[in-house]
């Protein structure tokens, strides 16, 4: 990682989990159990590679990091809603994420359940209404409309379907870059599109450009996953690690090979830079963090 990336990095990381603490239902405020099991799974965990995403996009764009506290915070919101319904035994019966007990571990199944959906609903109200935005009710309508389809049944969630119902099968290049692009890539697009959309007069170019780079990275972060799954350890990763293959799912490194995943991550890298080749300096921080999402050790 750049020494540039690592220091903003940081400063995205305080900077949003500031903004998450501020936006989440505080612990006593009624239900109680449900708004403490918000916070948390939400703060002091991850990478927050969605938020950052956001804020490097707006970076990119000339647009202060103030203006897009509230679309990190909705990313991250759906993100981790994601993260702790996919952790129930329903679907990946996971114990551990971000080095601690999954939601449900720590509470219980159907506190986990209503968490997800907490912060689903809380994803789309910060979009609506937070005041840092400075959107007009029409870009907010854009916004709500972009994160939901993100999401949804023909998103995040439509991927997961698909990776459900692909355990034990084998799927071709083309299957498995099809889930990857709605379960994993639908988000991260999300993150820097919205960011997009916080700049009133934004070039068409311009955003079919970041789109384009979004797409990329979106599965390279993917095939890295992927890759991390076989090569690293449940304590550096902070979930279990071999679980994919544990549960019999098509994965990169079991269709291409390991060394062949590791040559697809370059070449999407590569493929988002491309993309960037429009912008001078203002996108050294996109760009670094392209090659950081292939070279991550978690």
């Amino acid at each position: 990682m750049s020494n540039a990336l690592k220091d903003y990095l940081s400063f995205c990381q305080q900077r949003v989990e500031n903004a998450l603490a501020q936006r989440l239902p505080k612990t006593a405020t009624l239900p109680q159990k449900l708004h403490e099991a918000m916070r948390y799974c939400v703060l002091d965990g991850g990478k927050r590679t969605r938020p950052l995403l956001a804020y490097c996009t707006g970076e990119a764009l000339g647009i202060a990091p103030e203006r897009l506290d509230g679309i990190a915070c909705a990313v991250e919101f759906i993100h981790v809603y994601s993260l702790i319904h996919d952790d129930l035994p329903a679907m990946d019966d996971d114990a551990l994420r971000r080095g601690k007990a999954t939601c449900h571990i720590a509470y219980d199944e159907a506190t986990a359940i209503l968490a997800g959906d907490g912060l689903q609903a809380l994803a789309f109200e910060v979009l609506a209404n937070d005041p840092t935005l400075e959107a007009p009710a029409a870009a907010r309508v854009q916004m709500i409309t972009m994160l939901a389809k993100a999401s949804g049944s023909f998103g995040m969630v439509g991927g997961q379907a698909i990776d459900l119902d692909s355990v034990g099968m084998t799927l071709n290049l083309a299957e498995l870059e099809n889930m990857h692009i709605h379960k994993t890539g639908a988000l991260i697009r999300a993150s820097v599109n919205l960011a997009c959309l916080a700049k009133a007069d934004i070039d068409s170019h311009i955003a079919a450009q970041l789109d384009g780079y979004a797409k990329c990275i979106g599965l390279s972060f993917q095939v890295k996953d992927d890759i991390l799954d076989e090569e690293s350890d449940t304590q550096t990763l902070g979930k279990t690690q071999g679980k994919d293959r544990d549960h019999n799912k098509p994965t990169y490194p079991s269709l291409l090979g390991m060394n062949g995943a590791k040559q697809k991550a370059q070449e999407l890298h590569e493929k988002a830079l491309t993309h960037l080749s429009i912008f001078g300096s203002e996108a050294d921080l996109l760009r670094d963090l392209s090659l950081y999402i292939i070279q991550r050790s978690h």
